[in-house]
């Protein structure tokens, strides 16, 4: 018998182990070659474990498990032979089980330790504010034990005649896990504070009117609006580079390049994949890079690399509806901008009262490296390359720069 034994890989550097989020497979099945097998989550990303061999898997790991990057997950048995399907068998037809006489089995008299919370049981309750009494013990003789009081759900008032109260407990994913660690992280090791504005978007508006036929046609991605504000904010970090830097130690970094991290949606919750010089692309590229992007983020199969190493974040709050937001920083970067929805809205122009779709844009950003005249300068140049795209962003020909 020729048995396989199937390891972690590694998803990327300085990850060590991953969770078993996903099992695609039963203990038992016949797998072929590169067959997804399984889904493992890292503190980064969810990626798909493929099968190495074809043959009889044996899972070693149960979902929900942490295991280590080279731990042995599944044994995969390569000698055993492809079961062949019998369309012509007939269907299986189950003989009802003799029914069987069950004793009644007296209830277990109650003792002292019925109901008594253990010292850790009592530590977690009082945390939690329930009273002991109201929790049924797993313990020895009903004793309360620490995991009863962990699983403890505090009460949510007195229940009505009528519809349902129920409640579910599911483990976060460990992107999840990760992702919310670091949010409290960024709350309280940097200074975050978040800087307004608002654009006028009725000259992109009039831009795509014309030309997003002609592009589409010609490059096979819409012109949406996440490449004119890319563009308007690597032009503005260029303006003010210190937007554009991070803290490592009691050091600033500065970059001489433009990554920037775009917030998509995906299966498993927020994805943040990067455009690799963004400094470099045209119109279409970013368009393009975009789509490629949120591709791979809606079909799982974005990797750690492609969300690694930005130097500055884009997220689109308007999507969902949102009309103002404060995003908060993606460390180790210093600054990220929030998008919003476009509403309608009264503006004066030139002395007149005129409805204009109108954005509101934030920048939150780490004052410990980044300034308020940095912060309002760089906002104001997003706003000013946005509104008067043609001269910033086009160089006055946006037939040439659409074209490219």
């Amino acid at each position: 018998m020729s048995v396989l034994e199937m390891k972690v890989p590694s998803p990327g550097e300085s990850i060590t182990e991953v969770e078993i989020a996903t099992w695609l497979v039963e203990d038992g099945d016949y797998v072929e070659k590169d067959q997804p097998i399984a889904e493992v989550d890292s503190d980064k990303a969810t990626l798909e474990l493929p099968a190495e061999e074809s043959g009889i898997i044996t899972l070693k790991a149960e979902e929900g498990d942490a295991v280590e990057v080279g731990a042995v997950v599944c044994l995969i048995d390569m000698s055993a032979a492809k079961p062949e399907e019998d369309a012509a068998a007939p269907a299986k037809t189950e003989v009802p089980k003799e029914d069987k006489k069950v004793e009644a089995t007296a209830p277990k008299a109650a003792t002292y330790a019925t109901g008594t919370a253990s010292p850790a049981a009592k530590k977690v309750l009082a945390e939690k504010g329930i009273d002991a009494s109201t929790i049924k013990g797993t313990g020895k003789d009903g004793r309360i034990t620490k995991d009863d009081a962990v699983k403890a759900v505090p009460s949510m008032g007195t229940q009505p005649a009528n519809g349902s109260r129920g409640t579910e407990r599911k483990k976060m994913s460990m992107l999840r896990r990760k992702v919310a660690q670091r949010l409290v992280a960024v709350k309280s090791e940097t200074a975050m504070l978040t800087t307004f504005n608002e654009v006028n978007m009725q000259p992109i508006f009039d831009l795509r009117s014309q030309y997003k036929e002609d592009f589409k046609a010609k490059h096979g991605v819409g012109l949406g609006f996440m490449s004119f504000f890319t563009l308007a904010v690597v032009r503005a970090l260029k303006l003010y580079p210190d937007v554009n830097s991070m803290i490592d130690g009691d050091f600033q970094v500065k970059h001489d390049f433009q990554d920037i991290s775009i917030a998509v949606s995906g299966p498993k919750g927020l994805m943040v994949p990067v455009i690799r010089n963004a400094e470099n692309l045209s119109f279409r590229g970013v368009e393009s890079e975009v789509k490629r992007l949120a591709l791979r983020a809606r079909d799982g199969q974005i990797t750690v690399d492609e969300m690694t190493g930005g130097t500055f974040t884009i997220t689109n709050g308007g999507v969902f509806g949102s009309m103002l937001s404060t995003p908060i920083i993606n460390p180790p970067q210093s600054g990220i901008l929030g998008m919003h929805n476009i509403v309608n809205r009264p503006m004066a122009v030139n002395g007149e009262v005129i409805i204009q779709p109108i954005m509101y844009v934030a920048l939150s950003y780490d004052h410990r490296i980044i300034d308020g005249r940095e912060s309002v300068g760089f906002l104001v140049a997003v706003k000013e390359a946005l509104e008067n795209p043609i001269e910033l962003l086009m160089d006055n020909n946006p037939t040439k720069a659409l074209e490219m």
